[in-house]
């Protein structure tokens, strides 16, 4: 992605609407977690886990939610109303009783405090921070990620770029980088893998019609904003390149609206712009997967002629594909990617744009 280098934060608009689709995320969460016939929210089923119930036991405690669930309030009941010592075994019985630190309710504990040393600060988080915040933790809590990687030889489409890039700059008044041909590229594939374009709501899969392509856009402060690029599949490389850069542009100056930063159906981010090889990304929720562009390096390779193989300097990358494994597994998660390597290694150098 374009470097962004102003520090100004997006629109109050922008920061609303993202606050609205993280409790769309909330909501999805809760109708994630099902066990057996009765529902059970992540925040009671941890609070279980951390007092030791089993769930044959949390099956018998009434609920006074809706339809009988079981919320927080009830857990937190059973639990201080729960006797604190049950039978012992007799074997326990007959030895010594020995002084142990009871273990207060989850409810009742005390978050650590830090250790300050004399030069350290406390920072608040602003408000987009938290933000994200919530929202990773969020998808982290309700995808089963899981990650496909794969070498990419761009050594032609490297040739290619950098022959047009100032022609094109002179005709179209815009710089061309590889981030609108490879997001071109990932559209494309995923008109042949729409599974991955895809959400789950509980046990149902919304299979997307439209191909709206986040682009995950790091600013000046450190945080993160993806704007999205509508019916993806359908642009040309110049209309992909216009507008790739008209969005970074609007990212950096705090100028987008709300509608340029919803309805995202997956998601694209370039961790190479910081040099890194690779990357793990956390699904954008309530996407399905999000593809990760490593940094392009000049690296010795094998290259295979028909008169022989030879070591020769190549450019590549790699591509790093996160995953929902609820409903896409990995053979899928890995062709998807192996798609698009080969859409990139055999791009066609003699096309004009």
């Amino acid at each position: 992605m374009p470097e962004l280098k102003e520090e100004i934060p997006p629109t109050e608009e922008v920061v609303t609407v993202l606050e609205e689709e993280i409790s769309t995320v909330e909501s999805t969460v809760q109708t994630a977690f099902e066990s057996s016939d009765r529902f059970y929210s992540p925040l009671v089923r941890n609070i279980a886990k951390e007092e030791g119930i089993s769930q044959a036991e949390l099956d018998q405690i009434p609920g006074t939610g809706k339809d009988q669930r079981l919320t927080k309030t009830d857990l937190l009941n059973y639990i201080k109303n729960k006797p604190s010592l049950e039978k012992r075994p007799l074997a326990e019985e007959t030895q010594a009783p020995q002084t142990k630190a009871a273990t207060p309710p989850i409810s009742e504990r005390v978050p650590a405090q830090p250790s300050l040393g004399g030069g350290d600060q406390i920072l608040e988080m602003s408000r987009m921070e938290k933000l994200i915040s919530k929202h990773m933790k969020s998808s982290l809590e309700t995808s089963a990620h899981v990650q496909s990687f794969i070498e990419v030889d761009v050594t032609d489409l490297w040739d290619w770029r950098e022959g047009i890039k100032q022609s094109f700059l002179q005709r179209e008044g815009e710089k061309i980088t590889f981030t609108p041909i490879f997001m071109m590229l990932t559209a494309q594939v995923l008109r042949d893998f729409p599974l991955l374009n895809s959400s789950l709501s509980g046990n149902k899969i919304i299979q997307k019609r439209e191909i709206n392509l986040g682009m995950a856009t790091a600013l000046a402060d450190g945080n993160l904003i993806v704007p999205v690029i509508k019916n993806a599949d359908q642009l040309s490389l110049v209309g992909f390149t216009k507008r790739v850069n008209d969005l970074a542009k609007r990212a950096r100056t705090g100028t987008l609206s709300p509608d340029d930063v919803t309805d995202g159906t997956y998601t694209v981010t370039n961790v190479g712009m910081f040099d890194s090889l690779m990357g793990t990304p956390i699904i954008n929720q309530p996407q399905v997967g999000i593809l990760a562009l490593g940094a392009i390096r000049k690296v010795p390779a094998v290259v295979e002629t028909d008169k022989g193989d030879f070591i020769g300097i190549r450019r590549k990358m790699i591509l790093s594909h996160s995953y929902d494994h609820r409903i896409v597994n990995g053979a899928m998660g890995g062709l998807f990617i192996k798609e698009l390597k080969n859409k990139i290694e055999n791009w066609d150098v003699s096309q004009q744009v």
